[in-house]
C-alpha cells in the first residue's frame, strides 16, 4: 500500500524539478530519517512556499540514495542543498494557471485540521509530512481534475 506524502519546496526549486523532467525530488540531510520512509510507488504532492499552492505530483521509483548533482543550489550555488535523492516520474502537472491554491483545501484537508483555523498554512511547514488516505483522495483528485483542465484548454 502505497503513501501520499507533501513536500514543501519554493517556486525555484519547483522550477529546477520541472527542468529536470521531474525525474527526482531531493531531500533535506536533516529530513533523511522521515524520508526513509517513502518506498517506491509512493506519491509526492508539490506545495509551493509563498505562493501556497499545490502544483503538481510526482510517484517514486527509486531508493533513496545520496547525490551530489547541483539541481537546487544554495544562495551561493556551490553546493545542493538536497544531498538525498529519490528518482521520481510525473503523474499529474496541471499548467501553472491551474494550480490548486491551498486555501481551498483548508476545510476539505484531516492534516489542516491540526491547527487552528486562521493558521492553517502552519500545516505546510517543514519539508515533508505523510498524509491521511482521505488527504489523499481529496489531493489527487484536485490535481487531477486541473490538470484535465490544462489538456483541455
Amino acid at each position: 500500500m502505497s503513501t501520499t506524502w507533501v513536500l514543501t519546496c519554493s517556486p525555484e526549486n519547483y522550477a529546477a524539478t520541472r527542468a529536470h523532467a521531474f525525474g527526482a525530488i531531493g531531500i533535506k540531510q536533516r529530513n533523511r530519517r522521515r524520508a526513509s520512509r517513502i518506498a517506491v510507488d509512493d506519491r509526492v504532492v508539490l506545495y509551493l512556499t509563498g505562493l501556497q499552492e499545490l502544483a503538481a505530483s510526482v510517484v517514486v521509483t527509486g531508493a533513496l540514495t545520496p547525490n551530489d548533482e547541483l539541481i537546487w543550489p544554495d544562495r551561493s550555488g556551490t553546493i545542493d542543498i538536497y544531498p538525498w535523492r529519490f528518482p521520481t516520474r510525473p503523474e499529474h502537472v496541471p499548467d501553472e494557471a491551474e494550480w490548486i491554491p491551498a486555501a481551498t483545501l483548508v476545510d476539505a484537508l484531516d492534516h489542516i485540521q491540526k491547527w487552528p483555523r486562521a493558521h492553517w498554512t502552519l500545516a505546510f511547514q517543514g519539508q515533508l509530512r505523510p498524509v491521511s488516505a482521505h488527504d489523499e483522495q481529496v489531493l489527487v483528485e484536485r490535481l487531477r481534475a486541473a490538470e484535465t483542465a490544462t489538456v483541455g484548454s
